[in-house]
């Protein structure tokens, strides 16, 4: 099957459905201009003081700078966060949520990514599952705390970042109940600490929805979802062999999934 009838393959399963799944990874970000961070060479591009350091993304990805090094922490995630603030979300976003405004049982994102984008984009908050976080969140590092994730104040950066160290300028985040270090409410590598709370809360309403779909034609739209860490890849799979479109059978990945 040639690109050509894939694509109209594709355009006639998203023009006859009733409800649209759309699955999105780190790729999606790519052509807004954000870093893909894919293999040491891409993330020590992105942050060349890192590749002086020899640490790598999975080295700093990891919650353990909030226990010995906050500002090497913060330098990391707030550099990410203005990053993200500062990026507009390309135009796809838009013609996503133009078909998605177009489906009468409605619609859901399931995103790894962190950066909040579709919301940025117009998607509604109760619309989005952020399966590894949001960066625009916090939560306190004190885990007897119990005060919860709050947002982030959107006026001004949270954090100043000093770009030839990457390392944070005190003051740091703190926790408006106790003052102890705050973190972003963020899925990290090894992350025992993360705060689940929220992500949690938007599978229920995603797994409400799903369950509310019985006879609908559902259509699943995957975008930039990698295997390195297949959260997205492996729930669109799970959907679209469940009850995708009927009549159509799933275009093949190779020929119509570009991995960023």
């Amino acid at each position: 099957m040639t690109n050509d009838s894939l694509l109209d393959l594709a355009a006639e399963a998203i023009a006859s459905a009733d409800a649209l799944l759309i699955g999105a990874g780190a790729g999606m970000g790519v052509d807004s201009g954000l870093p893909d961070f894919r293999g040491d060479k891409g993330f020590w591009n992105a942050y060349p003081p890192y590749a002086r350091l020899g640490l790598n993304f999975i080295d700093m990805a990891n919650p353990r700078w909030f226990r010995q090094d906050p500002e090497m922490g913060w330098g990391f995630y707030g550099h990410r966060l203005n990053l993200y603030r500062q990026t507009p979300p390309h135009a796809g976003f838009g013609i996503l949520r133009r078909w998605a405004a177009r489906m009468p049982r409605g619609s859901f994102v399931y995103t790894s990514n962190v950066d909040s984008h579709f919301q940025r984009a117009g998607f509604p908050e109760d619309r989005v599952v952020e399966v590894h976080g949001a960066i625009e969140w916090l939560q306190c590092t004190r885990r007897a705390c119990g005060r919860g994730l709050w947002s982030v104040d959107p006026v001004g950066p949270p954090v100043t970042v000093d770009e030839t160290t990457m390392r944070a300028i005190p003051p740091l985040p703190a926790c408006p109940a106790c003052s102890a270090l705050a973190r972003p409410n963020v899925l990290m590598f090894g992350d025992a600490e993360w705060d689940e709370g929220r992500s949690w809360q938007q599978e229920v309403r995603f797994n409400q929805w799903r369950d509310g779909l019985a006879g609908a034609r559902l259509v699943v739209v995957e975008c930039g979802a990698g295997t390195a860490i297949p959260s997205v890849r492996r729930l669109c799979e799970n959907v679209a062999d469940a009850g995708g479109t009927p009549g159509h059978r799933r275009a093949p990945r190779k020929e119509v999934i570009a991995d960023r």
